[in-house]
């Protein structure tokens, strides 16, 4: 193994500090933290990275709008960001501002080292701006001629002096890195999306501003006091500069990073403009680019306006911190959007945690009370259930992988197949029958079996539950560290016999919801005039109604239908023998990333159509009114094919 294999670069994206941190960016930062902890744990030298970004024109606006400098602003939300993150205890080894002296400096000596390659020089720039995403787009991008595409808010024409990086120049040699590293940009979809996005060609970008002084000053051999470096350029260099690039850079080789993780929203920038402003450094690329997808609430997207914005100190407050880092991991498939409710939190705590794993290690220290004082040994476990073990370790085997390529539900999914061999087992073999028939050795090494599977899970949950998996642990008599790993993981070890350490049910039953829902616009409490009822038109019968057939599909498959401004081509599995396609014209409200491994409502009888000569075998159910369209999903995950009605 190489040196830089035995490192383990991981970051999140530097949060804006134009509002306080939300549930979004708890998502990002709690999958950060828990691939820093597994690498720890897996004895990889690791450095975890997270900070704020505090530069730009809309920064300087905010500011001036609460009588408050630039400065004062983002002190004050970057060290909300910081707070959260310590109560979160989010692992993390550096905190890096935008504002901090060393940052500026690095980001100066890249600007100056591109310069001097040739890569960055100066024209002028007109085009349209939107201030809130600090970017600008071309006519063919935005929407109706004037909305910005990524945020929806007006953009304003610009026309000022700039440098420009010459981005044309690298859309080869990016189109070459993606195709040659097919895991650069995770999930897959997001890679196919960049791809064609360079393949329609990249204009040369606009680095620095002059209508607006809140930013990084131009290095002073260039000496143009009047230009400040675009948010973008200063915001991505933090990865290097974190690391010491341009001041002390004793912790330069921990680049590249393994993991960079963002929200879907800043791919282009990440895997992009980011590459490519390395490439210009000479600098390595990154291993992977993970973007995960959004968070909505109770089917609706969060915004202030509606009042439901989640706030995730309130939720892991009222539900316990460890208990909303695996719902967040475990609840959506990385890269797809999520949707947080109540109730599915409620579930996962009951089910997955509560009857799961708290129940087993309730079962194993009810028993071993009752059979042998507490003693736990593993003195037969392989010779007496040697099938059962071979089965937990094969589960365990598949687990690495999983994690680092951003596959966390499915981690979780495959860590729970050894709980549910345990579970098994004991309704299989049935210890107290044993203890009964004087089969004293099977039922002892039965328990063993059951403890030494307690043990290995809790270990590779460890990295999602950290202080949860600790009380396993201590109950089991071990403790959670890299020498665990790598005795009960990869040697394949068993537990040191020891005597079970009685510990309180770690997931006590929930019945109810414990935060207040989001309650609807009031109504107006105007008393309805009485009124004679008509007969309500186009009324069907229920033999009627159950002619069509309803069903619940997962999206395998999605891609934009070429010369298309409408459709998506989409493969459903609707639990037939193969997937259907489905044409559908929601392009306008979803990207095919947005939909991958999605569920979906289709009308699966439906009589096979035509639709820009592709055949489509079935229809979508949505809802559309004056704020957009909305497809109809089940809300909790179910079997494909799963009949509605």
């Amino acid at each position: 193994m190489s040196e830089h294999c035995k490192k383990a670069y991981i970051t999140t994206p530097i949060y804006y500090v134009n509002d306080v941190p939300h549930i979004g960016h708890a998502y990002t930062t709690i999958i950060a933290d828990t691939l820093a902890i597994y690498s720890r744990m897996a004895g990889l030298e690791t450095f975890f990275l997270t900070g704020t970004d505090e530069h730009g024109q809309k920064i300087e606006q905010a500011a001036k709008q609460r009588g408050k400098t630039p400065k004062e602003y983002a002190d004050e939300i970057s060290g909300r960001f910081k707070a959260l993150w310590d109560e979160f205890d989010i692992s993390y080894d550096k905190f890096i501002r935008t504002t901090d002296e060393d940052h500026m400096l690095g980001v100066q000596k890249a600007f100056k080292t591109m310069y001097d390659k040739g890569d960055i020089y100066k024209d002028v720039y007109r085009g349209h701006y939107c201030i809130s995403c600090e970017a600008f787009f071309t006519e063919t991008q935005l929407v109706d001629g004037e909305f910005c595409p990524e945020c929806g808010k007006p953009t304003q024409i610009v026309e000022e002096e700039s440098y420009f990086f010459r981005l044309s120049k690298y859309q080869d040699k990016l189109l070459e890195w993606y195709r040659e590293n097919e895991k650069c940009i995770l999930p897959k979809t997001r890679r196919n999306e960049v791809i064609r996005f360079v393949e329609g060609g990249l204009e040369d970008l606009s680095i620095t501003r002059t209508s607006f002084d809140w930013g990084v000053k131009l290095p002073p051999e260039i000496d143009d006091p009047k230009h400040v470096m675009y948010v973008w350029l200063d915001a991505l260099m933090n990865y290097l500069t974190a690391l010491g690039y341009g001041t002390d850079e004793k912790l330069l080789d921990f680049w590249p990073a393994r993991v960079h993780l963002i929200g879907k929203d800043i791919l282009r920038f990440h895997a992009v403009y980011w590459p490519a402003f390395l490439m210009s450094l000479d600098m390595p690329l990154p291993k992977h680019i993970a973007a995960h997808g959004w968070w909505t609430r109770n089917g609706e997207k969060m915004s202030k306006s509606k009042g439901n914005v989640i706030n995730p100190k309130e939720v892991a407050d009222a539900y316990g911190l460890e208990n909303f880092r695996y719902f967040m991991l475990r609840e959506v498939p990385f890269g797809g959007d999520g949707d947080f409710s109540q109730k599915a939190l409620i579930d996962r705590i009951n089910s997955d945690l509560g009857n799961d794993l708290g129940n087993l290690l309730n079962r194993l220290i009810g028993m071993s009370g009752k059979y042998s004082d507490g003693a736990v040994s593993s003195a037969k476990v392989a010779e007496l259930y040697g099938e059962e073990l071979s089965e937990v370790h094969d589960s365990l085997d598949k687990l690495e992988p999983l994690l680092f390529e951003m596959q966390l539900h499915h981690y979780l999914e495959e860590l729970w197949k050894p709980l549910a061999i345990a579970n098994k087992a004991i309704d299989r073999y049935q210890p107290w029958v044993m203890m009964k028939e004087g089969r004293v050795q099977e039922a002892y090494a039965l328990l063993g079996l059951i403890a030494n599977i307690l043990a290995k899970v809790a270990v590779m949950l460890h990295p999602v539950m950290p202080k949860t998996t600790q009380t396993i642990a201590r109950a089991l008599g071990f403790t959670i560290n890299q020498t665990a790993y790598e005795d009960l993981i990869k040697r394949k070890d068993l537990l040191s016999d020891f005597t079970i350490e009685k510990v309180p049910p770690l997931f006590p039953r929930i019945e109810d919801p414990l935060l207040q829902e989001v309650a609807p616009a009031a109504a107006e409490e105007k008393k309805p005039t009485e009124k004679k009822s008509e007969p309500i038109e186009g009324l069907i019968t229920i033999d009627q109604f159950f002619q069509t057939k309803l069903a619940v599909g997962t999206v395998l498959e999605a891609e934009e239908v070429p010369k298309s401004k409408k459709l998506l081509r989409l493969q459903v599995d609707l639990g037939e023998e193969k997937p259907r396609q489905i044409v559908a014209g929601i392009k306008e409200w979803y990207s095919p990333a947005d939909l991958m491994g999605t569920q979906v409502c289709v009308v699966a009888n439906l009589k096979p159509a035509k639709l820009m000569g592709l055949l489509s075998e079935g229809m979508l159910l949505a809802a559309k009114d004056d704020e957009g369209l909305a497809l109809i999903r089940p809300e909790a995950p179910k079997k494909a094919g799963t009949p509605i009605g």
